[in-house]
């Protein structure tokens, strides 16, 4: 993981501490357990192992001999590190100022890459997982040809990470933007499958799964059965849907349900502040979730709307982003920005030529923030 395009272009330090051989493993087999689940799941492997898998098989047998620990014996053995040890643990030892130390790349209960695998997965120079969700969205925007025709199937995409073969029949359905987006899905692959059928939360419409693939399927909110979403966040309040005929159900890929359906929640929500406001806004062309506000005065503002759990990831990906407005309200979930560390852990990312043009906020706070910040503005001249 390195300290990125910021420190490549000579811009002023952040003061993260700086980056080991276990940090860099670490974004290794974050990639190499992002890709095996997309390629086969993390249950089962036969030798020989796959190219990526072996690579980083080995690079960790040499990373432990470096360091006097004992090695893992095996591929799924270094599956089992990656859903034990986290971050912090003595073997990797990332900065607590880069990912949170108890983060791991493999989801205890779900067994499936966490969402802070798939981030720090998409931090480098060629952006992972996060920019290969941006380049399908950029490929369908160029073949919609219009900004509204984009625009209702990136909507459709975001609040449809799954689609049953009866919601093709139901009321809203359009063929057309079905007809646009239906190669950005395919079949439900048998690691989300549970006794041949498929769990789906109620929060966030993403996949679900028993800790205990042996126990039951959970029917209500009172199970003692331990249950993981991709959402991760969600509360347990009710039991996930059951989808008991998979094989008439598509589902969008990861990249997509992570990167873009998961934030959309946010934006609506950030949208409907502005809109009670009365402050009027555009989308920006391309695939982020980003709207520039009208009559902001003489400089640009915009607002970015992100669903991340690492906040210094997330500001390593806004510092090499550009072209960058002059004032960015950068909107993530309201629970995320109140925990401990987190607004903190996102400025102290930012290089500091930066940490007056970027301000995290969240939907409810985005009134405010932006009335303050048009205030400073108004000051500054």
């Amino acid at each position: 993981m390195r300290a990125g395009a910021a420190h490549r272009a000579g811009r002023p330090d952040t003061g993260a501490e700086p980056e080991g051989a276990g940090s860099e493993l670490f974004r290794e087999l974050a990639r190499m357990v992002a890709t095996l689940a997309e390629i086969q799941g993390l249950r089962s492997f036969a030798l020989p192992y796959p190219g990526l898998a072996q690579r980083a098989l080995d690079r960790t047998v040499l990373h432990c001999l470096d360091i006097g620990e004992t090695p893992p014996r095996s591929l799924p053995e270094l599956l089992e590190w990656c859903r034990t040890k986290p971050a912090g643990d003595p073997l990797f030892a990332v900065p607590a100022s880069l990912v949170t130390p108890g983060a791991t790349l493999v989801h205890p209960v779900g067994r499936m890459p966490t969402r802070s695998c798939l981030e720090v997965a998409s931090h480098g120079p060629d952006g992972g997982v996060a920019a290969h969700a941006r380049a399908l969205l950029g490929d369908l925007e160029a073949r919609c040809g219009t900004g509204e025709r984009y625009r209702q199937c990136r909507s459709f995409l975001a609040r449809h990470p799954v689609v049953h073969r009866q919601d093709r029949f139901g009321p809203g359905w359009s063929r057309a933007v079905w007809s646009r987006v239906k190669d950005l899905y395919g079949p439900l692959p048998e690691s989300l499958l549970v006794d041949g059928d498929f769990l789906r939360c109620p929060s966030c419409g993403l996949p679900a799964l028993p800790g205990d693939r042996d126990v039951p399927v959970p029917v209500s909110p009172t199970t003692d059965a331990d249950i993981w979403c991709e959402g991760e966040e969600c509360p347990r309040d009710d039991p996930p849907e059951l989808i008991r005929d998979p094989e008439q159900t598509w589902i969008l890929r990861r990249p997509l349900r992570t990167f873009l359906a998961l934030p959309y929640r946010t934006e609506e929500a950030a949208l409907d502040a502005l809109d009670r406001a009365g402050i009027d806004h555009d989308p920006l062309p391309g695939p982020l979730s980003a709207h520039r506000l009208r009559d902001s005065g003489p400089a640009t503002v915009d607002i970015q709307v992100y669903d991340r759990l690492q906040p210094a990831l997330l500001a390593a990906h806004l510092t090499d982003s550009a072209p960058l407005a002059d004032r960015t309200l950068v909107v993530v979930p309201d629970a995320l920005a109140g925990r401990v560390g987190y607004r903190k852990a996102f400025a102290d990312a930012l290089p500091a030529l930066l940490r007056d043009r970027l301000m995290l906020t969240t939907p409810v706070d985005l009134g405010p923030d932006l009335s303050r910040a048009r205030r400073e503005e108004k000051d500054d001249a």
